[in-house]
Order: C-alpha cells, then structure tokens, then sequence
C-alpha cells in the first residue's frame, strides 16, 4: 500500500477525488482555466456524469456556482440568462459570481489579497491584512493619532497585534474596519455617534474597538456622512449615528449613539450588501430585491419621489420586473445597480451626465444602462457626480464629471462633461481588479497587484507628495513603513 502511495500522481487519483479538490473553495476560476488547459485530465469529461459538461473543470466550476450564495438565490430564469451571457461557460458564470463577490470586499490580486477605499480627501487600502492610509487626516481619519494631520504617501496605521483586516469603508469625517475575525474598528469625528461609541466628547484619532457589536460579527461596513452602516454575517443590518433624514431605518429621526438592528430589514430576508451615500442607504437582500431608506433628495431612494423613507422600502422597479440585483453603489446625488445578468441600472441626479444615459435628465426610477449591455459587468461604483463601471475583463468605463481629472480622461476637449460610458483606455493592458472613488480623485487596484491613481491631489489623497493632481491614471507606491519623512506634519 505503502508503495502505491509512493508511486502515485495527483493525476492517477480518481476523478471523484480529483473533483473534491476542484470544488475544495479554494481555487478561483483562473486556477480552474489554468488546471484545464495544463492538462488532459481537467479537460476532459470521463462520462461520469448525467449531464453533458465540456471537461472536469467545467463540472467543478457547475458545482461551485450552485452553492455560491449569489447564485443559490437567483431563480432558474436569472440562472439561465447568466449562463448565456457568459457564452454557455460554466469557469465564466464561476468567475462573474467571484468578481462580484468580492468587488466590495477584499480582491485577491498577484501581491496577495487587496481593498482599496477613497474617502474625501483621503484614501484607505488593505494589503494582506495590514492597512495604509494617506492624504488630509482631518478628525482623525488617517487613523495615526492626534499629531498627524497629513500623509504624503501610503503610511501602515497601528493596529493592535494579530489583528487582520479584511474591509475598509471611508467618509469624510470617519472611517470604519471590519477584522478577520468579524469584529469593528472606527476612528474619526464621534461627535454625532458615527463611531458607534457613546464617548463624543473627543475625536478618536485611532482605530478603536466598537463594543456594542462584541459577539455580532460582522462581514461589511458602509459609511456615510455622520453615520454607519454594518452588514453582519448572519445578513442583519445595524446602524448609528446622526438621523436627520431617518438614514439609520428604525422609523424615527432620533440619533443612535450605539449600533443598533435595523428591525424593518429582519423579517424581509438575508441581507447580502450594504452602500451608504451621504443621507440614505441602500440594502441589497439574498433574493435580489433592493431597499431603501433615508434622504429622498435627488431620487437616489430610487421610488420616483423625493420623500424621505424612515424605514426600509423596497425599489418596485426592479420586484415587479424581476431583476435581481447583486451589488449597489450610493453617489452623492445618484446611485447604481448591478444585476445578476452583468447588466447596470442608474437613478437620481443626471448632471454632467453621470447617470450615463447621454444626457443629463434625472430619473426618477432606476433605467437599464444600455450602452453597456453588451459586456459583463462586475463592479459599479458612484460618488460626486461621476460613475465608474468594471467589467470582467478588467476594463474601467466612466462617466459624468471630469472635474479634477477623477475620470481619467485627459483630453477635455470642449467638455468636461462624458454623457456616455467611456472605457479608460490607459489601464486597459493593466486589467483593474477593483475601483474607489473619492470626491475629486480616484484609485484603482490591479490584478497584479499595482495601484494607480487619477484626479486631485492637493491634500496627498493620491500618496505622492510632489504631484498637485494626476488628469491620467498614475502609479502609486508603498514606501518604506518606517520612514517618518513619509508623515508630514501641519498646524
């Protein structure tokens, strides 16, 4: 027996072996297109299953989409409209559900796992668990204590030991962490509860502990202007802080000093995302509804009024045409969905063409992107008047305002206004992997593992200390951590 062992391959095992490893969750769909194109063995079929799939690999990636949470909540029309639009490929409809998966979350790139988030006038990025910051630390923001007001390049904040990050979410006066291990962090200006601590007597200049989420994990954090929003792991939503609009969803506009359960949301099913914009909130739930609540200003609650909402509601548009929705993003005056088919949907504010539709009409209920149908959408990602859709080959398109440079178009032209999507043809060789953007500028984060920013950098957001703004996409560097030249300090 002894022998055999010795002598045996991974490819002499047998196929149901082989299968377990395949479907292990450990490999992503480039290690399954790889394994398939190694070897004969991934790339054949046996006949050992009922059904026709073009290889073993192809059956591995069939199972591992069926018990993808995604996928699992998607009905057999949504199922089978994916599955055409990735070409009848089963690596692809596998690759699509990972892509989307993580597009607000940590993205697994050549230099390990990476998150980048872009906050006012600064910016936030996760590598491998340690997390960076850089640009104007007002309120405490950075994350790097009172005496540091500005970082010129990407600077490791201090957390405490063992301590691995695996979300980051940024606003302009407060920032907020979600650990490994489910916990929260928040540092920044606590005065109207944001932090979710009762203390507001003082800015929390680094990252503290959120106790009254002890022993509820959590899995992902969106914050907004004076106030939070966490996705737990059993898919509850909890929120604190100011409440004038009723954007923390408990029925009422009275300020929560601590994390509280959004009750509205419990009864309605798993909630599998959150995007917080500025005063609203949108919820995206396991069975691809999405609701809202908050400020009705500009349409961006998506229910063709502009009254607020001070519980959750949910977006018509989409129930009754049965769209099921994976991933949202909240812009400061529109928002954006994402559904399962790769297709995008835009509502709210139509100023300088964000909303993508050639023109810059409002709308009041979210419209299908057209102009984007035919590719595969990952990632949607909307702030101050400008829009930024990935698709799954890794190119960027955006639109809206050019302001500053954040799109990453160059060439102005008579216009800084794009009314239809545009693909950022600087990165296209570099295959983006996720994408951030702040008020003025924008960050992107490759499958390589490279970073490039684009747009204002008069406050260091974009961590390089001798550019004033960037009007085309340009890398940007980790520094030595040690250094102290890379903290600059200001009255």
């Amino acid at each position: 027996m002894a022998k055999w062992l010795h002598s045996t391959t991974f490819v002499d095992l047998p196929s149901h072996l082989i299968l377990e490893v395949l479907m292990s969750g450990r490999l992503n769909a480039r290690d399954l297109v790889c394994l398939e194109l190694t070897c004969k063995l991934f790339g054949g079929s046996h006949e050992l299953y009922p059904l026709k799939f073009r290889s073993l690999v192809d059956f591995a990636a069939f199972q591992l989409c069926i018990s993808h949470s995604i996928y699992s909540g998607m009905g057999e029309d949504s199922r089978k409209q994916l599955f055409d639009r990735c070409q009848g490929k089963w690596k692809r409809v596998f690759r699509f559900l990972q892509l989307v998966d993580k597009s607000s979350n940590i993205v697994e790139t050549s230099e390990g796992n990476m998150q980048i988030a872009t906050g006012r006038y600064h910016t936030l990025l996760i590598s491998n668990g340690s997390v960076y910051s850089c640009g104007s630390s007002l309120c405490g923001v950075l994350g790097h204590g009172s005496e540091t007001t500005q970082c010129v390049t990407f600077t490791r904040i201090n957390f405490p030991p063992s301590i691995y990050v695996e979300q980051v979410s940024a606003s302009h006066n407060h920032a907020a962490f979600v650990t490994q291990s489910g916990q929260v962090f928040t540092c920044g200006d606590n005065s109207s509860f944001c932090c979710g601590h009762r203390d507001t007597s003082c800015r929390i200049f680094r990252p503290r502990l959120v106790e009254a989420l002890n022993g509820i994990p959590c899995k992902q954090v969106s914050v907004g202007h004076n106030f939070s929003v966490f996705l737990t792991r059993q898919g509850h939503v909890y929120t604190c802080g100011t409440n004038t609009y009723g954007q923390l969803g408990h029925g009422n506009t009275l300020e929560g000093p601590t994390p509280k359960i959004v009750q509205g949301l419990v009864e309605i099913g798993s909630v599998i995302q959150i995007a917080a914009g500025p005063s609203y909130v949108l919820a995206v739930v396991n069975d691809g509804r999405v609701y809202s609540f908050g400020s009705g200003s500009n349409f961006c609650l998506g229910h063709g009024e502009q009254h607020n909402e001070f519980q959750p509601r949910v977006l018509q548009t989409f129930r009754l045409k049965n769209i099921h929705v994976v991933s949202v993003s909240a812009g400061d005056e529109h928002a954006v969905a994402l559904d399962s088919n790769g297709l995008v949907y835009t509502w709210g504010k139509g100023y300088c063409g964000a909303l993508g539709h050639g023109d810059e009409i409002d709308k009041t209920f979210p419209q299908p992107l057209n102009s984007l149908k035919n590719h595969l959408a990952v990632q949607v990602c909307a702030r101050k008047r400008k829009t930024f859709v990935l698709v799954d080959t890794g190119i960027v398109h955006g639109f809206g305002w050019m302001g500053f440079g954040s799109l990453g178009f160059p060439d102005r032209g008579v216009s800084d206004k794009v009314l239809r999507p545009r693909s950022l043809d600087s990165l296209r060789v570099h295959r983006v992997s996720q994408i951030s953007t702040g008020l003025y500028h924008t960050v992107v984060v490759t499958e390589k593992g490279k970073i490039f920013g684009f747009g204002d950098n008069e406050r260091a957001q974009l961590g390089h200390e001798s550019l004033r703004g960037c009007l085309e996409p340009t890398e940007i560097f980790i520094h030595d951590l040690d250094d102290e030249n890379i903290v600059s300090e200001s009255g």
